[in-house]
């Protein structure tokens, strides 16, 4: 009987220290090549490759050797050994050595797969997600996953060490309404009923906070029915938290300590904090966006002042219609684009959403524009001191009576034109903190105001007065930490006192019946002593994907779903049997 081989090494574990020590290996066949005299297999798990040979001497496993083919699992038994020198490979931490085979067992023969176990693979997403036990094969999926699981314990480290207790909430749930559409779950037990599967924690974490547990946290799975992107995804994983007795400065001091404590840790990058702080109207203001990328400059800048009597009449009647004219310089830009490029750029404007784009090419003669000849000397000389433009700059200007437009359509061009030129450092890692956002937004579908963050997001005090007179000027206690232009969490300190929590469900449009019907155990729970509390949320799916500078939030998701929110290895959505809805009470109208 063939005695069992039992792994004592990982493949990409060993070293030369390992030469002549007999080891027993696990895993998939990477490549078989048969050298006449000679047969190399590439064996390959978790760790790493490592080359095994086998030769005639060891007559019977050489003859089983000669039946291996790609990605069948094996175990061997062998000997390590040092390579001829003009074999070696240093592009492998195992290239130095080799296993030299005396024993081998085909654990599990496999078909060729559909497309090759390698990185660098061009096949489409499609593919790679059908066969997705195949993909997660390849090493650089393999190292995202055990990046991911590395990150995951620094956080539970940290957050152990600090006090929080790991407590997890339910996944089925009552629906509140108030944010992005649920995902429902029907009830057997009470007919037509249902659960809503959790958009996010926040009212249990809230309970919690009620309850006395003071620091909780948890690794959360979160669900929203919602159209997807390349970085959103139906199902998604949150690192939510929430504090007892803390202000703003707690919470951000405690996860700048947090963010540098893990990053440092697990990828050895250096983060320096205290981060930079901007309020979100300077946010908007400079950067025409609430999550602005800071890794370079380009900075938007205001000049209605200066041209709100101009003969230019789309920027003078922008800003007498209560809108604004900004700009941005682009240094060295008249010497880039051509006149045919700064149309394209006016076009790229108008997908942004303005309604078209000026500019102005400065010049050692000149300021060339269309538009020059409707300003005086001295306004083009403030524009352009305004701007600090030098001869070579290239000014782009947006006006619109609509101020909010002109912002986030001159951010998106500031973002376009920095890919563009290749001014984006991605080496670095800008973290920001972005505050006071507007407590409230009005919604034109809704014809009500509604929440920015959620209905329990505590006012700024001196603005509290605001909420009866001028809902839309007041400032929560919210705050969105940025990594490159990219959100990666929010959060907020929460209203504890139930008249002002009344005042705010008032601004909302709330009748009380609604608002017991949506959050009544809360409310309910709040009557009994609630202390002041706060806390955040990240999305651990979008911190990977940037940490480890990936395109698609895919690829740092085991098995995450497509575009229109299906499983193409599952085949998830799928039909169920007519029995099953019965037991609902469910009946389907397409």
């Amino acid at each position: 009987m063939r005695q069992k081989i039992i792994r004592n090494f990982y493949c990409g574990d060993l070293r030369d220290e390992n030469v002549d020590n007999e080891v027993c290996l696990s895993g998939w066949v990477q490549t078989r090549r048969d050298l006449g005299g000679l047969i190399f297999v590439d064996l390959r798990d978790r760790s790493g490759i490592i080359q095994v040979v086998f030769s005639p001497e060891h007559t019977e496993a050489f003859k089983k050797a000669d039946e291996i083919r790609s990605e069948y699992v094996i175990a061997v038994r062998g000997r390590v050994s040092k390579r001829p020198e003009e074999n070696v490979n240093p592009k492998i931490p195992t290239g130095s050595i080799e296993v030299l085979g005396e024993e081998v067992n085909i654990l599990s023969k496999a078909k060729t797969p559909p497309f090759p176990i390698e990185d660098n693979i061009k096949v489409d997403e499609s593919l790679r997600l059908k066969y997705r036990y195949l993909d997660l094969r390849r090493p650089k999926m393999q190292y995202n996953m055990i990046f991911r699981s590395k990150i995951n314990k620094a956080i539970r480290d940290f957050l152990d060490e600090n006090g929080f207790l790991e407590i997890e909430t339910p996944i089925l749930t009552k629906s509140t309404p108030e944010g992005a559409r649920d995902y429902l779950v029907p009830s057997r037990l009470n007919p037509g009923e249902f659960y809503a599967l959790p958009q996010s924690p926040q009212l249990f974490k809230q309970i919690l906070m009620v309850a006395g547990m003071e620091r909780y946290y948890q690794i959360a799975r979160c669900f929203r029915d919602e159209d997807l992107r390349a970085d959103r995804q139906p199902e998604f994983t949150q690192l939510d938290m929430e504090m007892s007795f803390v202000d703003v400065e707690n919470v951000i001091t405690l996860n700048e300590k947090l963010i540098k404590y893990v990053i440092e840790k697990i990828t050895g990058r250096n983060v320096e904090i205290p981060f930079t702080r901007i309020t979100y109207s300077k946010a908007m203001d400079k950067y025409g966006s609430d999550k602005p990328d800071t890794r370079f400059g380009m900075e938007m800048i205001d000049i209605s002042n200066i041209v709100d009597n101009c003969e230019f009449k789309v920027f003078s009647h922008a800003v007498k219609s209560g809108g604004r004219v900004k700009c941005i310089n682009i240094k060295k830009g008249g010497e880039i684009f051509s006149r045919r490029q700064i149309d394209e750029l006016t076009e790229k404007a108008k997908e942004f959403g303005a309604k078209g784009l000026a500019w102005m090419n400065i010049t050692s003669k000149e300021i060339k524009s269309p538009i020059a000849k409707f300003f005086t000397e001295e306004t083009l000389d403030r524009i352009i001191y305004r701007a600090n433009g030098k001869i070579g700059d290239l000014i782009i200007f947006i006006a619109d009576s609509n101020s909010e437009l002109v912002m986030t359509s001159l951010g998106n061009m500031r973002v376009y034109l920095a890919k563009t030129l290749n001014l984006i450092d991605k080496d670095k890692l800008n973290f920001l903190w972005v505050t006071e956002f507007p407590l409230l937004e009005y919604s034109e579908e809704e014809k009500r105001y509604v929440a920015k963050h959620h209905p329990f997001t505590s006012p700024m005090e001196e603005d509290i007065p605001l909420l009866d007179k001028s809902p839309s000027k007041v400032r929560a206690k919210a705050y969105d930490i940025i990594l490159n232009g990219t959100e990666l969490g929010g959060g907020s300190i929460r209203i504890h006192d139930a008249s002002l929590q009344e005042k705010m469900f008032q601004a909302l449009g709330f009748s009380e019946e609604r608002a017991k019907s949506n959050f009544g155990f809360l409310l309910q729970a709040f009557e009994y002593g609630t202390p002041p509390h706060g806390g955040i949320a990240y999305g651990l799916d979008r911190m990977m994907m940037l940490l480890l500078g990936l395109e698609s939030i895919r690829d740092c998701i085991a098995f995450p779903k497509t575009q229109n929110a299906s499983c193409l290895m599952t085949e998830a959505p799928g039909d169920v049997d007519l029995k099953q809805l019965k037991e609902l009470n469910i009946e389907v109208k397409i």
